[in-house]
């Protein structure tokens, strides 16, 4: 199918989640059976563009580098470093503009670490997408995607985008990328009332969430910038940066101290020439001297440098600043609100600790990395306390027959991509088959028996 750029025509915001399945299908022009066809594909694509989220203009890299400057504690600095120079003060200047560099390497280096992170959000759409295309069943490309083509869901899919369900058998949907929820969704087909929040529009599933469980089939009713992920695309884009109180404090400064140096310098420079026996030349350079010492040059070389440390500190702990006096408003907040799932947690589920009849266990490892042991964690019913002790899970029956079960009860499977592990199916099934790996049964085995 040809590419073709974005169109002009916007998709108008309707609600579908609160009308039947039948009434989406007319409103798209839509068949449940046979899908659209390729001349009618091709030409919703050039009509409403393809299905992926707008890309912010960027700057380049010499511009962003470029503005790093655009701060009034740089161009206090930048002044400062001026008329040191002028005066001859080499070391001073020299010192002045190591500061200024080194703080426009560091915010130019964590601005692209935050462009970068924004932009993984584009990565989330679905890169194919299975279709009905004139009663066909076709793999197409996920931009190629459109309102009204039928969608079909299999466990492991990423969904393309937002679609009106039309049928399901046993459908699970993980929406942890929009509402924060670790635990798949389970979807139906009815329709919810119109005031529903977006996690309880069961009768939905969203573009770019991943099914963990299940089939069905939907309609596509938005795509690209239209799709929920693509309005949340476009909130963080439309972010403005905010002054700080820092910033703020050392503009009102920076005035009146600029305001009382004019004022004294032309005072002392008006008693030199009318009452005192000096040279213009002279007395110039003095009251330059004067105002050089008046400005406090170190002042914002010391917040500077200051609020760099805090940046670095933050990038140590995976936390990226956009703008150096963020880290000033950081400082500020006594409280935080954030949603857990992704932010203060991985988003991935671990069994930590099993309990049988006679005994408790402690399981190590993190995530879905199948990596880790069993010990003992509680007393033990039948003989000694031996709490801390790695144990074999064939020397325990009820654990090893406890972990087989659970494996044998899951659909999950764990794929690798390098160092990285990452569940197809369940979140919390995918957490028991990590936790039959740690016991050391082979999957392909188990499930072949």
């Amino acid at each position: 199918m040809p590419r073709v750029e974005a169109g002009p025509e916007t998709q108008a915001p309707t609600t579908w989640h609160d009308r039947p399945h039948q009434e989406a299908l007319e409103a798209l022009s839509a068949s449940a059976e046979l899908g659209l066809n390729d001349h009618e594909a091709s030409a919703r694509l050039a009509r409403f563009g393809q299905n992926r989220l707008p890309e912010p203009k960027r700057q380049g890299s010499l511009l962003r580098f470029l503005r790093q400057f655009h701060n009034l504690l740089i161009y206090v600095l930048l002044a400062a470093a001026a008329t040191t120079a002028a005066l001859g003060h080499l070391v001073d200047t020299g010192v002045i503009v190591a500061v200024v560099f080194v703080n426009a390497v560091i915010g130019f280096i964590q601005e692209g670490k935050a462009e970068r992170a924004l932009a993984a959000i584009r990565d989330m759409l679905a890169p194919k997408a299975t279709v009905l295309r004139a009663g066909r069943r076709q793999t197409v490309d996920g931009e190629d995607v459109v309102p009204g083509d039928i969608v079909i869901l299999e466990a492991g899919d990423r969904v393309p985008a937002d679609l009106r369900l039309l049928d399901i058998r046993g459908l699970k949907v993980q929406e942890a990328v929009l509402t924060g929820e670790s635990v798949a969704v389970d979807k139906a087909v009815a329709p919810v009332a119109g005031d529903a929040a977006l996690g309880d529009r069961g009768c939905l599933a969203f573009s770019g969430t991943l099914v963990a469980a299940g089939q069905g089939r939907g309609v596509a009713v938005a795509t690209g910038a239209a799709t929920e992920l693509g309005q949340v695309s476009a909130l963080i884009a439309e972010v403005q940066s905010t002054t700080t109180p820092l910033i703020r404090q050392m503009a009102v400064f920076a005035k009146w101290l600029t305001l009382f140096i004019l004022a004294a310098s032309a005072a002392i420079l008006l008693f030199g020439l009318t009452l005192g026996d000096y040279g213009f030349s002279e007395l110039f350079m003095a009251v330059v001297g004067l105002s050089v010492a008046a400005i406090p040059e170190g002042l914002p070389a010391i917040l500077t440098v200051t609020l760099a440390i805090g940046v670095q500190g933050m990038a140590a702990r995976h936390a990226i600043v956009r703008r150096l006096p963020a880290i000033e408003a950081l400082g500020s907040v006594s409280v935080i609100c954030s949603d857990k799932t992704g932010t203060l947690t991985k988003n991935e589920m671990t069994v930590a600790s099993v309990a049988t009849a006679k005994q408790l266990f402690a399981v190590s490892g993190s995530g879905y990395a199948p990596h880790g042991g069993f010990a003992l964690a509680g007393p033990n019913i039948e003989g000694p306390d031996t709490k801390g002790r790695n144990v074999e899970v064939g020397d325990f029956p009820l654990l090893a027959g406890l972990t087989r079960a659970a494996f044998l009860c899951s659909e999950a499977e764990l794929t690798a991509q390098g160092d990285d592990w990452h569940v197809v199916g369940d979140p919390m099934e995918g957490a028991l088959v990590t936790l039959a790996h740690k016991a050391g049964l082979d999957p392909a085995f188990e499930r072949g028996a």
